[in-house]
């Protein structure tokens, strides 16, 4: 992990559904700048994880810093306002809204709408959509509507949770090297099933198993960890 303080410090996590627990007293950390891959199989606790950071789970104890503040009893909109961006897995865009009002609507808490023309230089195929809804558009310009959706709120930290899943071999290449670049400056946490693709972009790198950590490190060394395919085998 990079030196200074982190972005995002979660110690102690425990949390999950009703009764059912989901983590177990996880900790994590998130730099300034940079990405962090989450890997694991089905069913191990990251899409758990990411909401519980975000807000949409509250957790049962442990500790959630967010720019060097407690968050833990923060609404996610409050979140969100400082800082925290979070793209799920399903339902991140609005079907019957065209791209340009899915932008705005990511927007609307900026005065300044200058971070629409950001996205759409990164991801230039969405210039060609802008009066189209979500719904007609296709896997991959889905995600990239959903990512510029979220990063035109101008996030410090941006939770992607499957970024690529049914997404043309030919565009998860596009989103990759934009999410390197991206990582260059802001925070990101990739959780991804294309485990060489988060390995590539994330200089660290946590693996969950059964809900808690069972391997960390920098990226080169849990890629040639001999573990690492038990924890991913379904």
């Amino acid at each position: 992990m990079s030196d200074g303080p982190s972005l995002l410090d979660v110690q102690h996590l425990n949390a999950g559904y009703g009764h059912s627990q989901v983590l177990f007293n996880l900790s994590m950390l998130a730099p300034s700048r940079g990405a962090v891959a989450i890997l694991g199989r089905n069913g191990a606790g990251k899409s758990t994880l990411l909401k519980t950071i975000a807000g949409e789970v509250s957790p049962m104890s442990g500790i959630i810093w967010f720019d060097q503040r407690p968050a833990v009893d923060e609404a996610s909109e409050r979140r969100v306002r400082r800082g925290l961006g979070y793209v799920p897995q399903e339902n991140a865009i609005f079907d019957r809204m065209t791209v340009r009002e899915n932008l705005l609507l990511g927007a609307i808490n900026q005065k300044d709408k200058s971070g629409i023309e950001r996205v759409l230089a990164i991801f230039p195929k969405l210039s060609q959509r802008l009066g189209q809804t979500a719904a007609t558009l296709s896997g991959g310009e889905r995600k990239m509507l959903a990512i510029g959706r979220a990063l035109v709120g101008r996030p410090k930290l941006l939770m992607l949770d499957e970024p690529t899943e049914g997404v043309w071999v030919g565009v998860i290449d596009e989103i990759a090297e934009q999410l390197a670049e991206l990582a260059k400056s802001i925070s990101l946490i990739l959780v991804e099933q294309h485990i060489e693709l988060a390995l590539s972009v994330a200089q660290y790198a946590y693996v969950m198993d059964r809900g808690s950590i069972a391997l960390e490190g920098p990226s080169a060394r849990v890629r040639a960890d001999t573990n690492l395919l038990r924890y991913l085998s379904p």
